[in-house]
């Protein structure tokens, strides 16, 4: 089976390809830049460097969020348009579950793969590995960081943070955990496209017309307005 997966849900835009168990290529950067109009350049030059055309396809993966709003709606939609117009299935994988399958295959503990959400807030979410399969302990959500490391300490267990944001709350999880805390290497902290494409692969078909993004919360410009405008359709 041949797997494009594409995320855009944080700053790291991922595409991967891969046939079956062989990963075929992944294009990765870490980068402020615009997704919408580098997303599919970045699809059309991965598969020409793989002598694929999309014809060969036969699913797409997408990362489905939490994470950028932004970020989350682009991925989502070249996905669900690719999907229809190939008339090819369309899975969604927690963005969060790409971060932990990137770094985590070997840890023996919990892993809490970490989004910033500005004013002190992460998503995060709880997985761990087991016979080789990672599985949701936690599911995804959005807390205070100091509230999650508060939960965290109660469980005594060692747990391994993962993602790029992971330095701005580091002082708040050592301080919190201490030696409980094991940090990812710097160059496991991107999502793998191919970890998403291999999530992915065995996952249920979602109806493509009805698929829709996993933000955990509204947009902040979505939710003042709904604020606002409360009680006046009462």
């Amino acid at each position: 089976m041949k797997i494009l997966a594409i995320d855009t849900s944080n700053y790291t835009l991922g595409i991967a390809l891969i046939d079956d168990d062989r990963v075929i290529g992944e294009y990765i950067t870490n980068i402020k830049k615009n997704h919408s109009i580098r997303v599919m350049p970045a699809i059309e030059t991965l598969m020409k460097d793989c002598d694929m055309i999309s014809s060969d396809l036969d699913k797409i993966v997408v990362a489905e969020g939490p994470g950028s709003y932004t970020g989350v709606r682009i991925g989502v939609t070249i996905a669900k348009t690719l999907a229809w117009t190939l008339n090819i299935p369309l899975a969604g994988v927690s963005s969060l579950a790409v971060v932990a399958a990137s770094a985590g295959h070997y840890f023996d503990g919990i892993i809490s793969p970490l989004f910033d959400a500005r004013r002190g807030q992460i998503y995060t979410g709880l997985y761990k590995y087991d016979n080789g399969r990672l599985i949701v302990d936690k599911q995804d959500h959005l807390l205070l960081a100091k509230d999650w490391v508060a939960a965290l300490k109660v469980r005594q267990e060692r747990v391994l943070f993962v993602g790029n944001d992971l330095p701005i709350h580091e002082a708040v999880i050592k301080e919190a955990l201490g030696d409980q805390a094991v940090l990812a290497k710097l160059t496991e902290q991107n999502p793998r496209p191919a970890e998403l494409a291999f999530l992915g692969r065995d996952k249920e078909p979602v109806e493509i017309h009805s698929f829709v993004p996993n933000y955990i919360r509204l947009a902040e410009a979505e939710s003042k307005w709904l604020e606002a405008n409360k009680g006046k359709n009462d």
